[in-house]
């Protein structure tokens, strides 16, 4: 790895002091979480495969050579994505969606064939397809009939889009089959075909907002929109950038008994249902037949409808699958080969520093508009200072820019022999050019600068305040990245209406109404001139009254619709789960996953603040490091004036009905007891099972082990309710678990076949 980053490469000598390793654990979690928040949850893509694989790979090495730094919620132990989400329904997967390993060269991917054939103990087929760059999304077919169509989330659970995926062509909503299967699910990609990519930016381009990145996002930001609360212009827009969407299908997921013995075996059969395949795939005898195909399309992938961004190859045998396993985040008979970037020129107009909500400064490359690998580019990160200087750019040159990966603008550095003079050396400012404070390292030796003013620092704040509204925090409709901008940096008031997050849930529909923002053009990011050559405002969160309002009297500014919203979004966020809540406060290490754990076992917020660090570390998922961030994220005054002012506006810091920390201890009715729930439990949220359990003092797992007493299950349970059946785990259905929490296991008797247990001394 490079100067462009902090981390140390994968072959770097592990640290054997704990404390060291410790340390770049924690880095490189961020770090990882930090990209894998962009991609997933704002459809963002901030480093390039490559890196983040790296990041990946050390982080296995130092929890290889130190397992107490491993982590439940470890990135290595994990899928990218998140499911937490109250825009769409969750959707717990029947069998798991894992993601794929990749390979960056002909030797990484002939070393892991090789691996393969050693491990299955014979030659192999191979089955090649196009690694389409689009989102993934899993069918769920009962008896033929469509009946949920999910993101990839978690890989456990997703959310459910059903409504708006039934509106792509292609995908039926009855299998062509007199004889379907109970249960079968099956996985592709949902992209947007190249052609209806221009068209769609075109529109975006002509309705002044802005442009999509690349197709992917586009994909995705049609697929993950929802219907409620448009009027009748947004919902003939939505329909259309719907109608342009196209899916392939590559795969199976549950299917008890499939009548087939190779995935090549699958598409025919796929197809003969009537679902998407593609005509590209091709199955090949050997390592070099393979290579044939990725340098084929290396140099043929623009002549495909859409985005490519590498080639898929599977083991075509079935029964192999089974027997290779997987790892933690993807199969070991399937690996992605990525393609090397593609390359262009343009200039280099400036080098801008930006802000971002941990304090970072970052030095952007603002570039003449260029088209590459299927998208326009404008801008790249350069990452700090060290690396423009490693880079060798000047403002005003001639650079070469690629996408890594196809997806993540990088420039490469300058043309030097088309100099003419101009061009100037970049400075990097000392100060934070948001608030004016002393740019500085976060600690001796750290190469990236970073603004210490948190508290009140524009950029953060902003930042911040838009972290709340996200998904994977309190889901705030309206408070996304416009949004937290007009709260925090608008160009009238003169001060902002949030200094800091503190009073984000004081803001009254008065305090939206005198809010103006520049309005920038969507196709340079520069500020809009009016006739008078001044940049032009506009007010996002009011309207002018209506004639029927004037006639009543109401002749000033009214609250638009999107402020009316706004103010309903944040009332209704003050009751969501504590875990929400809790990822809300940007607690360093606190995500979803650490956030829930902690809200389970405590139950409240002023039970954690009043715990050890010891107890803090000894629940399961938290550990050591997350336990130090709290409490030194709780030792900062103005930390704790955001949590006092959220709770005087009427935030609950505390699970209703909870009993407090330890709650097994407390004699609940599952005291001691360890429960599972999944599928659909009628009468029960995801969120409202597990805290079902929580209530009754005993532990809500994810996961279904020796040590699982009962495994409640519900339609859409599945590899969960297998893994039960498999262990002799009790399983109990919807109404049983409503018994089992309120009066305990006494009440539920004796399993069905508890008799013939004990008659048969063999059993």
């Amino acid at each position: 790895m490079t100067a462009e980053n902090a981390f140390r490469a994968p072959t770097d000598p592990v640290p054997t002091e704990l404390a060291e390793a410790r340390a770049e654990a924690s880095a490189l979690t961020d770090r990882i979480l930090e990209l894998r928040e962009a991609y997933y949850q704002r459809d963002q893509v901030i480093d390039d495969d490559a890196t983040y694989d790296a990041l990946i790979h050390r982080l296995e090495a130092l929890e290889h050579a130190h397992p107490e730094l491993q982590t439940q919620d470890s990135p290595t132990q994990t899928v990218g994505g998140r499911a937490e989400t109250t825009l769409f329904a969750p959707v717990e997967h029947a069998e798991r969606m894992l993601s794929l390993d990749n390979a960056f060269s002909d030797d990484e991917l002939g070393a892991w064939a090789a691996k393969v054939e050693r491990d299955a103990g014979r030659a192999v087929r191979w089955l090649c397809e196009l690694k389409i760059d689009g989102l993934a999304l899993n069918l769920r077919y009962e008896n033929g009939r469509l009946v949920s169509a999910a993101t990839r989330g978690d890989g456990v659970v997703g959310e459910d889009v059903t409504e708006n995926a039934v509106r792509i062509a292609g995908i039926p909503h009855r299998l062509a089959t007199d004889d379907p299967p109970a249960l079968v699910e099956v996985r592709g990609e949902v992209y947007l075909p190249k052609k209806a990519f221009d068209e769609l930016n075109g529109l975006q381009r002509e309705a002044g907002e802005r442009e999509f990145a690349n197709p992917r996002n586009a994909a995705s930001g049609s697929l993950r929109q929802k219907a409620e609360g448009k009027n009748e212009a947004q919902l003939e827009r939505m329909s259309d950038r719907l109608s342009r969407l196209r899916m392939l299908v590559h795969g199976i997921g549950a299917w008890p008994n499939p009548p087939v013995a190779a995935q090549s075996e699958v598409y025919e059969l796929l197809a003969g249902w009537g679902l998407p395949t593609s005509g590209n795939a091709r199955v090949v005898d050997s390592v070099e037949g393979v290579l044939d195909f990725v340098r084929y399309y290396g140099e043929h992938r623009h002549s495909v409808e859409h985005e490519i961004d590498g080639i898929v190859v599977k083991v075509d045998e079935l029964a192999l699958h089974g027997e290779l396993g997987a790892t933690s985040r993807a199969p070991r008979w399937a690996i992605a080969f990525k393609y090397p970037p593609e390359q262009v020129n343009t200039t280099l107009l400036d080098i801008v520093v930006s802000v971002g909500r941990t304090g970072r400064a970052t030095p952007f490359a603002v570039m003449e508009p260029v088209r590459v690998a299927g998208s326009t580019v404008r801008q790249a990160t350069l990452h700090n200072q060290d690396v423009v200087k490693v880079k060798g750019v000047l403002i005003g040159d001639t650079v070469v820019l690629r996408k890594a990966g196809d997806v993540i603008p990088e420039v490469l550095g300058p043309v030097v022999e088309l100099r003419d003079g101009t061009e100037r050396e970049f400075v990097m400012p000392t100060n934070c050019p948001e608030c004016g404070t002393e740019l500085r390292p976060a600690k001796e030796g750290d190469v990236d600068l970073r603004c210490p003013n948190a508290r009140s620092c524009p950029a953060q704040v902003r930042g911040r305040v838009e972290h709340i509204g996200s998904r994977g925090a309190l889901d705030i409709e309206g408070l996304g990245e416009i949004g937290a901008a007009a709260l925090t940096q608008p160009v009238v008031p003169e001060t902002p209406p949030l200094v800091t997050e503190a009073g984000l849930f004081e803001l009254t529909r008065d305090d939206l109404l005198p809010i103006e923002v520049i309005v920038t053009d969507a196709e340079t990011g520069l500020p809009k001139l009016d006739d008078d050559g001044e940049a032009k405002r506009r007010s996002p969160f009011r309207r002018n009254a209506t004639a029927a309002e004037k006639r009543a009297g109401l002749t000033g500014p009214q609250p638009s619709a999107v402020a009316l919203q706004l103010i309903d979004e944040l009332e209704k966020a003050k009751t969501k789960p504590l875990w929400r809540m809790l990822v809300a406060l940007s607690i360093r290490h606190v995500g979803p996953v650490a956030a829930r754990a902690l809200a389970d076992h405590f139950g409240s917020l002023d039970a954690m603040r009043a715990a050890s660090a010891e107890e803090l570390a000894a629940v399961d998922g938290v550990g050591p490091i997350i336990a130090d961030a709290l409490i030194e994220w709780f030792s900062v005054d103005w930390h704790v004036e955001i949590v006092e002012r959220w709770g005087a506006a009427g935030l609950q810091w505390a699970t209703p009905g909870h009993p407090g920390p330890g709650a097994a201890a407390r004699g609940g009715v599952l005291e001691g007891l360890t429960v599972v729930a999944t599928g659909s439990l009628e009468g029960f949220t995801r969120e409202e099972a597990q805290e079902a359990i929580i209530a009754a003092g005993g532990k809500a797992a994810s996961s279904v082990s020796k040590k699982t007493d009962f495994v409640a299950a519900g339609p859409g349970a599945g590899s969960k309710l297998a893994k039960a059946e498999q262990l002799g785990v009790r399983i109990i259905d919807a109404a049983q678990f409503a018994v089992l929490v309120t009066e305990g296991p006494a009440a539920l008797g004796e399993p069905a076949d508890a008799d013939a247990s004990d008659d048969d001394p063999a059993v």
